[in-house]
């Protein structure tokens, strides 16, 4: 079976639903929020909001969305997720890797930032293995903060 081309598609309202219908597995729920609150999250903040849906060749995979903030050369990674039955097949790698790419592209990137909640199922340990490091600090949340040098 060849590998799915991955990309990172604008959502419309012709895959509005289908990118509402993904969802993280039950133990991953407390890691991420949801897409629909993603979405409604972005149409708030849309001088900052980045996001996409992640596409495994037609088929809707999971959801990105970034702070893209050149005046503050700012890039947070703020949500990242892949439906639990598209998980562990790479998806989620070559998504992050566009995303990253993409990133680098913005005025003055330096670095791509991101949070996550410690725990089990958390998914620090895959930001890791994308290059990411722990700073030491901590989210007004909480969440523990990493980055990516680019």
């Amino acid at each position: 079976m060849p590998t799915p081309t991955i990309t990172l598609r604008e959502i419309t309202k012709d895959n509005l639903d289908q990118v509402l219908d993904l969802k993280v597995a039950i133990a991953q729920e407390n890691f991420v929020a949801s897409n629909a609150k993603s979405i409604a999250q972005a149409h708030f903040y849309p001088e900052v909001a980045w996001f996409r849906a992640i596409y495994a060749d037609e088929t809707p995979v999971g959801f990105v969305m970034l702070e893209d903030d050149p005046p503050n050369e700012s890039y947070f990674l703020w949500r990242f997720m892949i439906d639990s039955q598209y998980q562990n097949r790479g998806f989620g790698r070559r998504a992050l890797e566009l995303v990253i790419e993409y990133v680098k592209t913005r005025p003055n990137a330096a670095a791509i930032m991101t949070s996550c909640v410690p725990g089990e199922g958390s998914p620090g340990a895959f930001y890791e293995k994308m290059g990411f490091t722990y700073t030491g600090d901590k989210d007004e949340s909480g969440e523990l903060m990493m980055q990516r040098i680019l």
